[in-house]
Protein backbone atom coordinates (compact mmCIF):
# COMPACT_ATOMS: atom_id res chain seq x y z
CA UNK A 1 0.00 0.00 0.00
CA UNK A 2 1.39 3.68 -1.10
CA UNK A 3 2.27 5.58 1.84
CA UNK A 4 -0.65 8.40 0.34
CA UNK A 5 -2.95 5.65 0.41
CA UNK A 6 -2.01 3.86 4.26
CA UNK A 7 -2.93 7.39 5.24
CA UNK A 8 -5.82 8.12 3.55
CA UNK A 9 -7.50 4.76 5.29
CA UNK A 10 -6.14 5.66 8.49
CA UNK A 11 -7.99 8.79 8.30
CA UNK A 12 -11.22 7.01 7.12
CA UNK A 13 -11.10 4.06 10.40
CA UNK A 14 -10.47 7.63 12.72
CA UNK A 15 -13.36 9.34 11.46
CA UNK A 16 -15.27 6.53 12.31
CA UNK A 17 -14.20 6.11 15.36
CA UNK A 18 -14.73 9.80 16.52
CA UNK A 19 -17.63 10.29 14.50
CA UNK A 20 -19.60 6.54 14.07
CA UNK A 21 -22.47 5.83 12.10
CA UNK A 22 -25.61 3.98 13.55
CA UNK A 23 -24.17 4.13 17.35
CA UNK A 24 -27.41 3.70 19.62
CA UNK A 25 -29.99 1.48 20.18
CA UNK A 26 -33.08 0.27 17.98
CA UNK A 27 -35.99 1.67 19.65
CA UNK A 28 -39.09 -1.35 19.64
CA UNK A 29 -38.30 -4.98 18.68
CA UNK A 30 -34.73 -6.10 17.06
CA UNK A 31 -32.31 -8.71 17.40
CA UNK A 32 -29.75 -8.13 19.85
CA UNK A 33 -26.46 -9.70 19.44
CA UNK A 34 -23.32 -9.33 22.44
CA UNK A 35 -20.22 -10.01 21.39
CA UNK A 36 -17.09 -9.28 23.53
CA UNK A 37 -13.03 -10.05 22.73
CA UNK A 38 -11.50 -10.16 26.13
CA UNK A 39 -8.16 -10.34 24.57
CA UNK A 40 -7.97 -6.60 24.36
CA UNK A 41 -11.36 -5.60 26.07
CA UNK A 42 -13.77 -4.86 22.84
CA UNK A 43 -17.58 -5.62 23.69
CA UNK A 44 -20.00 -4.78 21.17
CA UNK A 45 -23.93 -4.62 21.40
CA UNK A 46 -25.28 -5.09 17.84
CA UNK A 47 -29.40 -4.51 17.27
CA UNK A 48 -30.70 -5.83 13.99
CA UNK A 49 -34.14 -5.08 12.53
CA UNK A 50 -34.99 -7.89 9.81
CA UNK A 51 -38.21 -7.57 7.93
CA UNK A 52 -39.05 -9.45 5.10
CA UNK A 53 -35.71 -10.48 4.46
CA UNK A 54 -33.87 -6.76 4.24
CA UNK A 55 -31.82 -5.38 7.10
CA UNK A 56 -34.34 -2.53 7.40
CA UNK A 57 -31.72 -1.20 10.22
CA UNK A 58 -28.51 -1.94 12.36
CA UNK A 59 -27.47 -0.44 15.12
CA UNK A 60 -24.76 -0.75 17.88
CA UNK A 61 -23.04 0.23 21.12
CA UNK A 62 -19.70 -0.58 22.81
CA UNK A 63 -16.39 0.49 23.46
CA UNK A 64 -13.11 -0.75 21.81
CA UNK A 65 -10.41 0.56 19.85
CA UNK A 66 -10.35 1.83 16.86
CA UNK A 67 -10.63 -0.90 14.66
CA UNK A 68 -13.26 -2.47 16.58
CA UNK A 69 -15.55 0.38 16.78
CA UNK A 70 -14.62 1.75 12.91
CA UNK A 71 -15.55 -1.86 11.65
CA UNK A 72 -19.25 -1.66 13.61
CA UNK A 73 -19.63 1.56 12.43
CA UNK A 74 -18.80 0.69 8.32
CA UNK A 75 -20.38 -2.51 8.49
CA UNK A 76 -23.86 -0.95 10.09
CA UNK A 77 -23.72 1.50 7.45
CA UNK A 78 -23.07 -1.33 4.54
CA UNK A 79 -25.63 -3.48 5.41
CA UNK A 80 -28.74 -1.01 5.60
CA UNK A 81 -31.28 -1.45 3.05
CA UNK A 82 -29.37 -4.86 1.83
CA UNK A 83 -30.91 -7.98 1.92
CA UNK A 84 -29.90 -10.55 4.44
CA UNK A 85 -28.28 -13.00 2.31
CA UNK A 86 -26.15 -10.09 0.54
CA UNK A 87 -25.19 -8.63 3.94
CA UNK A 88 -23.89 -12.30 4.92
CA UNK A 89 -22.38 -12.55 1.73
CA UNK A 90 -20.56 -8.95 2.67
CA UNK A 91 -19.23 -10.81 5.88
CA UNK A 92 -17.84 -13.66 4.56
CA UNK A 93 -16.33 -11.42 1.65
CA UNK A 94 -14.70 -9.31 4.53
CA UNK A 95 -13.67 -11.84 6.42
CA UNK A 96 -11.53 -13.01 3.58
CA UNK A 97 -10.10 -9.43 3.22
CA UNK A 98 -9.12 -10.09 7.07
CA UNK A 99 -7.50 -13.20 6.08
CA UNK A 100 -5.63 -11.52 3.25
CA UNK A 101 -7.25 -13.29 0.44
CA UNK A 102 -7.45 -11.80 -2.95
CA UNK A 103 -11.63 -10.61 -3.05
CA UNK A 104 -13.81 -10.11 -5.78
CA UNK A 105 -15.30 -6.37 -5.05
CA UNK A 106 -17.44 -6.48 -7.90
CA UNK A 107 -20.32 -7.99 -6.50
CA UNK A 108 -19.83 -5.30 -3.65
CA UNK A 109 -19.12 -1.73 -3.19
CA UNK A 110 -16.88 -2.28 0.11
CA UNK A 111 -16.80 1.90 0.23
CA UNK A 112 -15.26 2.65 3.65
CA UNK A 113 -14.71 -0.61 4.52
CA UNK A 114 -12.08 -1.26 2.06
CA UNK A 115 -9.95 1.26 4.31
CA UNK A 116 -9.55 -1.98 7.08
CA UNK A 117 -7.43 -3.76 4.34
CA UNK A 118 -4.24 -3.30 6.13
CA UNK A 119 -5.93 -4.28 9.57
CA UNK A 120 -4.93 -8.25 7.72
CA UNK A 121 -0.91 -7.63 8.18
CA UNK A 122 -1.61 -7.79 11.90
CA UNK A 123 -3.25 -10.81 13.31
CA UNK A 124 -3.53 -9.62 16.76
CA UNK A 125 -5.90 -7.01 15.15
CA UNK A 126 -7.96 -9.00 13.09
CA UNK A 127 -10.82 -10.37 15.57
CA UNK A 128 -10.75 -6.28 16.57
CA UNK A 129 -12.11 -5.78 12.84
CA UNK A 130 -14.26 -9.01 12.67
CA UNK A 131 -16.52 -8.71 15.94
CA UNK A 132 -19.12 -6.76 14.76
CA UNK A 133 -19.03 -8.95 11.35
CA UNK A 134 -19.01 -11.82 13.74
CA UNK A 135 -21.97 -10.53 15.60
CA UNK A 136 -24.04 -9.75 12.16
CA UNK A 137 -23.54 -13.87 11.53
CA UNK A 138 -24.69 -14.78 14.68
CA UNK A 139 -27.43 -12.94 15.16
CA UNK A 140 -28.92 -13.48 11.61
CA UNK A 141 -28.02 -17.90 12.27
CA UNK A 142 -29.87 -17.58 15.46
CA UNK A 143 -32.92 -16.07 13.91
CA UNK A 144 -33.20 -18.81 11.61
Amino acid sequence: MSYNLDTLYRQVIMDHYKNPKNRGLIEGDSLTVDMNNPTCGDRIQLQLKLEDGIVKDARFEGEGCSISMSSASMMTQAIKGKKVDDALAMSHLFSDMMLGKEIDTASFDLGDIQALQGVSKFPARIKCATMAWKALEKGVHEQD
